[in-house]
């Protein structure tokens, strides 16, 4: 009992210091975390059940929750330096302070992407899933693409641009 108690006073202790430290933003990732661990879970109990479980597929699954945390450091990487460079570059200041709006985005969008997976692993497991939060969820994640096509003025056509 008395690591049970250590464990929850550790994550108490964790989401004390990531809320103090970045407000809203620190419950933002808090929720994403718990998130993707709900969905990672459900995940392997709805492959599990349909006898489709994989270590290669679990480990696939890993990887591709730490590609989403390094896009959420470069989403908290760009909103810095939008923020040093309105801060301290000659560049055309703007009405508002300037606290981060790219990495509170990717974030919302993450999660709402989360939870439409954690939804359909609940429908493979066989739990009735209402057609309106699942649309709900669609309606959230398109909301979320076209804030940030009006920041950036573009439009995503399903090709990348990077390196």
């Amino acid at each position: 009992m008395e690591q049970a108690a250590q464990i929850k006073l550790g994550i108490a202790a964790l989401a004390g210091t990531l809320t103090g430290l970045w407000g809203w933003m620190g419950w933002l990732i808090l929720g994403w975390i718990g998130c993707m661990v709900l969905d990672y879970l459900s995940g392997t109990m709805a492959a599990a059940k349909q006898g489709q479980w994989a270590s290669a597929k679990a480990r696939e699954g890993i990887w591709h929750k730490a590609g989403m945390v390094i896009v959420v450091v470069v989403a908290a990487g760009a909103d810095l330096l939008i923020s040093a460079m309105l801060a301290y570059l000659p560049v055309k200041a703007l009405p508002v302070d300037y606290s981060g709006l790219v990495c509170p985005v990717v974030l919302c969008w993450y999660i709402v992407t989360e939870l439409g997976s954690v939804a359909e692993n609940a429908a493979a497991l066989g739990a009735p899933v209402p057609a309106w939060l699942t649309k709900l969820l669609a309606a959230g994640s398109s909301a979320l693409d076209k804030a940030g096509e009006e920041i950036t003025g573009s439009h995503d056509d399903g090709e990348e641009d990077g390196p």
